[in-house]
């Protein structure tokens, strides 16, 4: 059976943000051309600036759907635990489960901030995973938390939790950040 344009559209598109993605990952961002991205994916120039502006744009919608796969993770796991305490720490695991996926700390850790700037890195983070940790934080610490501090201590704890994946990629002990993000938790309600 015949696939419809939207079908070979999105084809084209995936096919572009996978290759884009292998390639951003082995050599990173800057070392990574788009004549290189084109022919991993098999198709043209053309097909790739149908479907984006530029190579940023092509990065940031790889970087998307990276965050996406994130959230998807953290979002089935949590939600299954009891309590906020629970569902926080098993947030925080399925958050590194999702990290180890090879290339993917470099990706939104390391070259997101450098290609995209921070607040398009916090954008996409907003989007996702971000909203699941302060609707974490704030079932933990209950109403009496102010916005802005429930804001805040959701931007200290994702920089915590991105700290630690970065230290986890390099070799570090899953199991001792795992730790500390429960006694930073733990802290919270203190």
């Amino acid at each position: 059976m015949a696939r419809s344009n939207r079908e070979r559209t999105e084809a084209t598109r995936l096919a572009l943000i996978e290759a884009a993605r292998r390639l951003f990952v082995e050599k990173g961002y800057a070392d990574t051309a788009t004549p290189d991205i084109v022919a991993e994916a098999g198709v043209t120039r053309g097909a790739l600036y149908h479907h984006f502006e530029d190579k940023r744009a092509l990065f940031r919608a790889t970087l998307e759907r990276e965050a996406q796969a994130v959230a998807a993770q953290i979002e089935t796991i949590s939600t299954t635990s009891g309590t906020p305490r629970e569902a926080l720490l098993s947030g925080a695991a399925a958050y590194f489960d999702a990290m180890a996926e090879p290339g993917r700390t470099r990706l939104l850790l390391l070259e997101a901030p450098a290609v995209i700037g921070l607040e398009g890195t916090s954008a996409i983070d907003q989007e996702n995973a971000e909203g699941t940790l302060k609707t974490g934080l704030s079932d933990l610490l209950g109403p009496h938390v102010g916005a802005e501090k429930l804001q805040v201590l959701t931007d200290l704890l994702s920089a915590a939790f991105d700290r630690a994946a970065i230290a986890i990629e390099a070799g570090a002990d899953r199991k001792a950040y795992e730790a500390a993000i429960a006694d930073l938790i733990d802290g919270l309600k203190a």
